[in-house]
């Protein structure tokens, strides 16, 4: 160990505060910059890892083909004009969606479609829907009656004896017993009807699995003539087309469309038509559809004349 006295206290600088000063700037520059630096790449990680999740495989196109559909199911009584997709951010996925209710075709258009937001958050939590129960209309509400007994038949047919022939209606045609695509199909010619949308489970109280034609343009085949009478079994082989679409991990997703896996399989497997929706037939169609022993009753959703024909 060396002596105290022998160290050469003249090699020691003396003390400058002025450029202690400037060290500890620098120093504190340098900290500073680095923690910056830091933080600008961690910002990047987690704003662009998430953007890459949410636009990575086909994650844009199964939120239209499941949730847009679902959607639409949710609602069957309004009327969907155009899907938008898709509004991307790093934390969740949205659809606009254009609906309208539905309503008697002919008349003036008194419902004009407004705008509703779908989103799926980056886990794939959906998040609040909306419509569903705040939007129930007449016709989700006749569709709610379907399965229900008893039906006063008779009541029913003295309203549309009341009404004027020429007159045109938005109406669910509910079946003593369910009937196949073909069965519809040869009903519908019979009686001049256009099955809209085919109500293929009975579900009192609670909105049934209603699929209508077009509502997943994907599974659409060519149909056997250009008469909507002959729509059903094509609309029938889209929804079993969408079915095959969906994936166990969907399950969850599509409960917060009161839809179940169980009951889309049933119903898809089934194949039967408990009722249907027809938005063009007059009053005199109508009367002679319930009529028909095979029907069980006719609920009439909104009535128009028809401005074009009348």
């Amino acid at each position: 160990m060396s002596d105290p006295q022998d160290l050469d206290l003249d090699d020691i600088p003396d003390f400058n505060p002025k450029r202690v000063k400037r060290a500890v700037r620098r120093g504190l520059v340098k900290t500073a910059a680095i923690v910056l630096a830091a933080l600008v790449v961690a910002a990047g990680v987690l704003v662009g890892v998430p953007m890459l999740i949410q636009q990575s495989g086909d994650r844009q196109e199964r939120m239209m083909d499941v949730l847009g559909t679902a959607f639409q199911l949710y609602n069957p009584s309004y009327q969907i004009t155009e899907l938008w997709c898709c509004d991307v951010t790093p934390w969740s996925l949205s659809i606009e969606v254009g609906a309208r209710p539905l309503q008697a075709i002919g008349g003036f258009e008194v419902n004009p479609a407004a705008r509703y937001t779908i989103t799926q958050d980056l886990f794939g939590r959906v998040g609040r829907l909306p419509l569903g129960n705040s939007g129930a209309t007449t016709l989700t509400r006749a569709l709610m009656m379907v399965g229900r007994d008893p039906v006063n038949k008779k009541r029913d047919q003295e309203l549309l004896a009341g009404l004027p022939q020429n007159l045109r209606t938005l109406a669910v045609v509910e079946f003593t017993k369910p009937m196949t695509a073909d069965e519809l199909a040869a009903f519908g010619k019979g009686v001049n009807a256009c099955p809209d949308r085919l109500v293929m489970e009975s579900r009192p109280g609670s909105v049934p699995i209603t699929w209508g034609y077009g509502m997943w343009s994907k599974g659409m085949v060519k149909q056997k003539s250009r008469y909507c009478y002959d729509s059903p079994p094509t609309t029938v082989a889209a929804f079993r087309a969408w079915r095959g679409i969906l994936r166990d991990e969907d399950g969850s997703d599509l409960r917060h469309f009161d839809l179940t896996l169980a009951r889309i399989e049933a119903a898809a497997q089934k194949g039967l038509m408990y009722a249907y929706v027809d938005e063009t037939a007059t009053v005199a169609e109508l009367r002679k559809a319930a009529a028909d022993p095979r029907v069980k009753t006719v609920r009439v959703a909104d009535a128009t004349f028809d401005v074009v024909r009348f």
